[in-house]
């Protein structure tokens, strides 16, 4: 079987990795990956055929020329893959988790790091056992810091990623109850994401964290650690407003290590970003971007230039209405924090469409009840709420609307146009609520 360093030698000729035969870049390597319905083996001639220099495979039938390489394993060839590229690098290697805020947290970050070094980082959020090493081996040999979300929604995938990415730095956001199905239990959660930190005492890190979240400052750490918070912090921040953007002041505690101290010379920062759940992420950017000696105007300047896609935290103006686009994912945590931020907004027309909370098992009709429990208890507010459990909790009391699906939910907004409103729209992924916004 083919050695991981003679692969290397391969790979170092041709650095460009494809999984998939719909996006065949010339002279790329190919690795015929597994899937529930598909097998990339079958397809590995076909990759040839269609512009990759060699292919990967794991079953001796396909390895019919010198150009398709059979190893024991294809996806762990992959992952030894991207390990052996990454011990090429002696660069800091930030890796991110959490429950919430993971991906724009990365992006914020790296936003401000890009002001003053080369920086490689995760695209989009192909952060599992795939997505890591994807990212590490597109990873350009003149990198100075690389940015690395992990994504988990069973225990010791964290581990597992860390044993491939071997960061030097590491940040969780947080810890809330999502994908409670996969961990089997809050504290399944907890031990997962935890093992960033486990990770990062072996080789003596450095973690970043927020010392307002109980739960993060209970876990054990590294001696190498640098805090951001409202108090009790190094690098101290305070929401200004929120109204719809977040806009903030952060300071570098210098003297007074117990009580906060604003001068008048602390720093300002207008976002782009909508709710106040999305202070911790900008004040991460800031804490990690003072660490690594950025100048202070220009993390000022990649705050404010950043600009949230995907249906995170985005704010838009259609012909009819404002919406709040926050659809990417949802759990009971990010969930409450959208809906608590919703209610601070000061407009006589507030609606939310709510998807479904996927993956949260046993205590998935509990926290469904809490969500429309919040719903009810704001005075004037509409709601529709989209999804299989949503649906099964309100056709009991019809006191707001529900469907099925996106779709039920796009034929309805069809026919009934809302008009002058300010509306929240947030669900689990699965749930699809950007189909609805055409209608908007």
């Amino acid at each position: 079987m083919f050695k991981i360093s003679n692969l290397y030698e391969i790979y170092k000729k041709h650095p460009v990795i494809t999984t998939d035969t719909r996006n065949l870049p010339p002279h790329s390597l190919f690795f015929a990956l597994k899937g529930e319905k598909f097998d990339g083996n079958e397809f590995a001639s076909k990759a040839l055929e269609n512009g990759c220099e060699y292919a990967i495979v794991d079953n001796s039938k396909y390895a019919t020329n010198e150009r398709i390489i059979l190893v024991d394993d294809v996806l762990k060839t992959l992952q030894d893959l991207a390990n052996f590229h990454r011990n090429q690098f002696s660069i800091p290697i930030l890796a991110i988790t959490g429950t919430n805020g993971k991906t724009t947290t990365k992006e914020l970050i790296s936003s401000v790091l890009s002001k003053k070094y080369r920086v490689h980082f995760t695209k989009g959020n192909l952060n599992n056992h795939i997505g890591v090493p994807m990212t590490l081996l597109s990873m350009p040999f003149d990198t100075e810091i690389a940015v690395i979300e992990m994504g988990a929604n069973h225990q010791n995938e964290i581990e597992f990623l860390c044993e491939i990415a071997e960061p030097t730095h590491g940040l969780i956001t947080n810890i809330g109850k999502a994908h409670i199905q996969g961990f089997g239990s809050f504290e399944g959660v907890i031990k997962t994401k935890s093992e960033l930190y486990k990770s990062l005492i072996k080789t003596d890190g450095v973690i970043f964290y927020n010392s307002d979240n109980e739960i993060l400052v209970k876990l054990e750490k590294t001696k190498k650690t640098v805090t951001y918070g409202i108090k009790n912090a190094e690098i101290l921040g305070l929401e200004i407003s929120a109204e719809p953007f977040l806009a903030l002041k952060w300071t570098k505690r210098e003297v007074n290590l117990f009580e906060p101290q604003w001068s008048g010379k602390e720093k300002h920062i207008q976002t782009q970003l909508i709710g106040s759940y999305n202070f911790e992420n900008v004040l991460a950017a800031v804490c990690i971007g003072t660490f690594f000696e950025v100048d202070k105007k220009q993390i000022k300047i990649a705050l404010e230039e950043y600009k949230s896609t995907n249906n995170r935290s985005q704010f838009a103006k259609t012909e009819r209405n404002e919406l709040i686009l926050d659809a990417y994912n949802a759990n009971p945590s990010s969930m409450a924090a959208a809906l608590s931020n919703f209610s601070k907004m000061q407009n006589p027309n507030k609606m939310v469409i709510l998807g479904d909370m996927l993956e949260l098992g046993e205590i998935s009709e509990f926290e469904h009840s809490n969500v429309l429990k919040k719903v009810k208890a704001e005075e004037n507010l509409k709601g529709i709420f989209v999804g299989e459990m949503f649906y099964k909790l309100i056709t009991k009391d019809n006191e707001f609307l529900a469907f099925k699906d996106s779709n039920e939910c796009a034929e309805f907004l069809k026919e009934n146009k809302f008009e002058n409103q300010l509306i929240l729209i947030k669900g689990s992924r699965g749930i699809q609520l950007e189909k609805i916004i055409l209608y908007l």
